[in-house]
């Protein structure tokens, strides 16, 4: 159950933010800041031979699985971008974290015509150092992203490989010990520290649809969001927290609408389980109507109404209800992106048929359905939009609710 008072309670926000997810999601923006520093000296001295044919990135983790849909999204079609996810987990010494085990392999397809991206925030997988040398044997390109001194940033200097470095978060205080010491929660601004220089290498090597990416206005933006969703906004003003208050008691289908709010909505899925602890499913429009029309006519589908009055609270609880959010992008001139007060929720755009439809199923079966837009013309900016509002939701929606206490 969702603890609405704690929310509005800033000091109580804190003391419930054991391992600081909300500090470093507002450091985000000073991680982009970071990470372009770091990265800049290595990329000016590239002399990229024309574009790749593929871009494979290879790693663990929600955040450089996002990161790697955020720059299949930017992409376009012009560049194949492919995750590539480890296959299975052999025996690690005792002690050892689960990523000590993870295997990987390439695509039996990858050789010299392509570019294979290596990314760690811990930058010690053994098997990630095995992918490298087995790319060096087949004649890619390699990337490695992974902090300084690292083993795995080492060994990219034994395979050529362009090394840049993963800005990892500071905190004041050490994290809490957790049960699952070997499978921790993810840093929420991870994705930032992995999606700076997968962007930087892309746009330096003619990968980006949209020419160069504005980075260091991207930063700004999250700055500029990070204080809109701040623990001291009131609730009734505070987007996230309206957000997160929404979705208690609530099974989410995130929907979406385009490549960049896909994206933007399988982080939102992510971050739902990995910081609250609650399920959702992702989809996107138009045939996530199909796949999803049987929820809708199921028992989570019946159209009840939480907020009935005459309901006894006592002797039947909450009912569980569906939820649909729609993600989408809706550009809009930047004099109207700037005249929208932090506190209100952007008037989408208007409907093309596949929302209309969207928003006939809901209303049919009687299920809410709400409606986030990006707004900036950049795509980039747009993504950082949507994925800061829903980063912020889901950690407020997990200390409310008391997920990992």
């Amino acid at each position: 159950m969702l603890d609405d008072s704690l929310l509005d309670d800033p000091a109580a926000l804190q003391r419930a933010d054991r391992d600081h997810a909300l500090l470093a999601l507002a450091g985000a923006g000073a991680r982009i800041r970071t990470a372009l520093r770091q990265v800049e000296p290595g990329l000016a001295q590239l002399r990229p031979d024309g574009r790749p044919r593929a871009v494979l990135v290879a790693g663990h983790g929600g955040a450089l699985t996002a990161a790697a849909a955020a720059l299949a999204a930017l992409a376009g079609t012009g560049t194949l971008v492919q995750p590539v996810a480890p296959l299975d987990v052999t025996p690690a010494p005792p002690g050892d974290p689960f990523s000590a085990g993870l295997t990987w392999q390439l695509p039996g397809w990858a050789g010299p015509l392509d570019l294979l991206v290596i990314a760690s925030a811990a930058g010690t997988e053994a098997g990630l150092i095995t992918l490298a040398e087995q790319a060096y044997a087949r004649g890619c390109a390699i990337t490695v992203i992974a902090p300084e001194g690292r083993p795995l940033a080492q060994a990219a200097l034994q395979v050529r490989a362009l090394p840049l470095s993963f800005v990892s978060a500071t905190t004041e205080e050490p994290a809490a010990e957790t049960a699952e010491r070997d499978l921790p929660a993810e840093d929420p601004a991870a994705l930032w520290a992995f999606l700076t220089p997968l962007l930087a290498l892309a746009d330096r090597l003619g990968v980006l649809e949209q020419g160069a990416a504005d980075l260091a206005a991207t930063a700004d933006l999250l700055d500029e969001l990070a204080v809109r969703y701040r623990p001291d906004a009131a609730a009734y003003l505070n987007q996230a927290k309206g957000l997160a208050a929404q979705l208690s008691g609530t099974v989410p289908l995130i929907w979406s609408e385009g490549p960049v709010a896909a994206a933007a909505a399988e982080r939102f899925a992510e971050q739902l389980a990995d910081r609250a602890g609650r399920p959702a499913v992702t989809g996107r429009l138009p045939q996530v109507l199909g796949a999803h029309r049987g929820m809708f006519t199921g028992q989570l589908g019946t159209g009840a109404d939480p907020e009935d009055f005459f309901r006894d609270r006592v002797e039947e609880p909450d009912p569980l209800m569906l939820q649909v959010l729609l993600l989408r992008h809706t550009p809009q001139e930047p004099a109207a992106v700037e005249e929208v007060p932090p506190e209100a929720v952007p008037e989408p755009a208007p409907a093309g048929h596949a929302v209309r439809r969207a928003q006939r199923l809901a209303a049919d079966h009687e299920v809410r359905l709400t409606e986030f837009a990006g707004l900036r013309p950049q795509p980039l900016a747009a993504f950082a939009e949507l994925v800061a509002l829903t980063d912020f939701a889901a950690v407020y929606l997990g200390l409310a609710g008391g997920a990992g206490r």
